[in-house]
């Protein structure tokens, strides 16, 4: 499940064409899958999104459902720092992709008491450099995103001209 988020808690990005935009693409981006979903959960809340909030209201939707929140190891070290980090991991597994810079031993020093050894599942996956500031700047620049996001989502990003961008950014 996707979930774009209303309105940040941590940072404003600039060009931002807003949470309906950001929603839209997140559903071009996963259209021709039907295992994936997106979820209107923090743009229809209102107000700053904080990762507890959104788990909280999850949890009290569905709560068979078995939530599994995933990060990448960088975000994983980094949660001692966020709103509520242990209710955070008492209402979801978390699902860490483990990096270069982040193994698995020194996440879970980070987390320290946090949580249990159980609550996290590490997980390995190739490093795909490829970021969302990149994405806005190669559109701002009029240079070609295909490949880097869906071409459905490329095809939006240009028709809409969003980030700046003045040219197609896919190809037809």
């Amino acid at each position: 499940m996707l979930v774009p988020y209303g309105e940040p808690s941590h940072r404003t990005l600039e060009r931002d064409p807003g949470a309906e935009v950001r929603l839209t693409m997140c559903e071009y981006a996963i259209s021709a899958d039907a295992r994936f979903g997106v979820s209107r959960i923090e743009i229809d809340r209102g107000g700053p999104a904080y990762t507890v909030d959104t788990l909280r209201e999850l949890r009290e939707r569905a709560p068979e459902d078995d939530l599994v929140l995933l990060i990448g190891g960088d975000q994983a070290a980094a949660l001692a720092s966020w709103r509520e980090p242990e209710e955070v991991m008492s209402l979801a597994t978390l699902g860490v992709a483990e990096r270069d810079e982040w193994r698995r031993e020194e996440i879970a020093e980070r987390l320290g008491t946090l949580c249990e050894p159980d609550r996290i599942e590490f997980f390995e996956m190739p490093r795909i450099e490829v970021s969302s500031t990149m994405i806005r700047t190669r559109a701002a620049a009029g240079r070609p995103i295909r490949y880097l996001v869906p071409d459905k989502v490329a095809n939006f990003i240009g028709a809409q001209s969003l980030y700046g961008a003045s040219a197609p950014v896919a190809a037809p």
